[in-house]
């Protein structure tokens, strides 16, 4: 999977900034993901689910609203209808530049938003809704108490999950304009919603509003205990899985992306900071610098990582032999750590000039062992293979793969980086 930050102008004339989420290969469909009120599309919920449609072999494109996260422009100036303009400015995007979206998925708002949208998007074959409201003016009930001042003075500073924003009359007015259920019949795409039932913030009564005005194909999928925001990760993967099986019964689908297998990594990074998004075939974590040396340590450093790697495959190893042994092993636990030495203060090292990499690795063998048996744990952690790896010739090939602003790649260059 590829993730590209992009641009591109909006409903208003703002630059709005974007990430496209695609695969390697051919993808089965295109799709915009939209955020919820006042979230951005770097929120928990938006990402995950954008990576994981990736995966699955979708291309998906992410953005911040207008005034929102990345994105150019005033949010007091924005209502529920610049929203939706702003939707098929992206969809218009992806048409003059890729191919035209044939899936929506929205969050919350976003969820209505994306609903008003595939009304005026004839290639739009799908739709999907996480915890929507079934009425764009629900929103005023966050809002509170200032409702009133807003009326009364034309704007309020609102604090909205523990941020300021400005509201102003115009707003109220717009989603209290809207009439989005009466609407619906005219949809002619498939929608999905995804709503929990206990969502304390869009009541599961609104997903019930939603499927009694639609028409069919229509479904509707519980997120059983899931919060509104998706915070937890099974929530949002599980939502991704649902709706790339769902979608392809609609969508135009080509041959689903290879499966890259077991081996295959993939990193990608803003050129801007240490955080890392790693990929491994379903698999994925983020990586980072410590915070005494500019990172925001939100996940492992390098290092750290190929440390683990090589105590992981020492503890697999030790387990197999023990079972293939029937060797009375019952625990492992690899205590690893990496340091850089003057190659004049080691004993035992080859190198003689610069300076040569150390790793300490402590084994602690737990269950009643003998001292033979323990001996020769000890020598097959040494034919781990990764530790056998780092050990041997290592050949690294690059290759420079160029990003345009279309989103095609080509490779321009290469080397060999050979280390023994």
């Amino acid at each position: 999977m590829r993730s590209q930050k992009l641009e591109f102008p909006g409903a208003s004339g703002h630059t709005l900034a974007g990430r496209l989420e695609r695969p390697e290969g051919e993808p089965r469909a295109w799709a915009v993901f939209a955020h919820c009120f006042t979230c951005s599309k770097d929120i928990a919920a938006a990402s995950r689910i954008s990576r994981e449609l990736g995966r699955r072999g979708y291309a998906v494109l992410r953005f911040d609203f207008t005034g929102l996260g990345n994105s150019d422009g005033d949010f007091a100036n924005t209502d529920f209808s610049s929203n939706v303009q702003d939707l098929i400015a992206a969809a218009n995007f992806l048409r003059e530049h890729h191919e035209a979206p044939a899936l929506l998925v929205g969050h919350s708002l976003g969820g209505a938003a994306v609903l008003g949208a595939a009304l005026q998007l004839p290639e739009v074959r799908a739709v999907a809704t996480i915890g929507a409201p079934s009425d764009p003016a629900h929103v005023t009930h966050l809002l509170q108490d200032q409702a009133e001042q807003i009326e009364r003075d034309g704007a309020a500073t609102v604090c909205l999950a523990g941020r300021p924003f400005t509201i102003r009359r115009e707003f109220l007015a717009d989603v209290e304009e809207q009439n989005l259920r009466a609407r619906l019949p005219k949809l002619d795409a498939a929608v999905l919603l995804l709503h929990s039932p206990r969502d304390e913030v869009v009541n599961i009564d609104h997903a019930r509003l939603l499927y009694e005005s639609l028409r069919h194909p229509k479904s509707f999928v519980t997120l059983d205990d899931a919060d509104h925001l998706l915070t937890r990760r099974r929530d949002s993967e599980y939502v991704a899985e649902v709706l790339a099986a769902w979608a392809s019964r609609y969508v135009t689908e080509a041959e689903p992306t290879p499966d890259p297998g077991r081996g295959a990594v993939v990193v990608a990074g803003d050129a801007d900071g240490f955080v890392q998004h790693v990929a491994m075939g379903p698999h994925d974590l983020i990586a980072d610098e410590p915070t005494s040396v500019g990172g925001g340590d939100t996940g492992p450093a390098p290092y750290d990582l190929l440390l683990a790697s090589l105590g992981t495959c020492t503890s697999m190893t030790l387990g197999m032999y023990a079972r293939r042994k029937k060797l009375p092993l019952e625990h492992v636990a690899v205590h690893l750590t990496n340091r850089r030495i003057d190659a004049k203060d080691c004993d035992d090292c080859e190198t003689q000039e610069g300076q040569v990499a150390i790793i300490e690795r402590t084994i602690e063998l737990t269950g009643d062992l003998d001292d033979a048996q323990r001996a020769r744990l000890l020598q097959i952690a040494e034919r781990c293979p990764v530790h056998r790896t780092l050990h041997g010739e290592i050949k690294i090939r690059s290759q420079a793969r160029v990003v345009a602003d279309d989103g095609r790649t080509s490779s321009r260059a290469s080397s060999d980086l050979d280390q023994a």
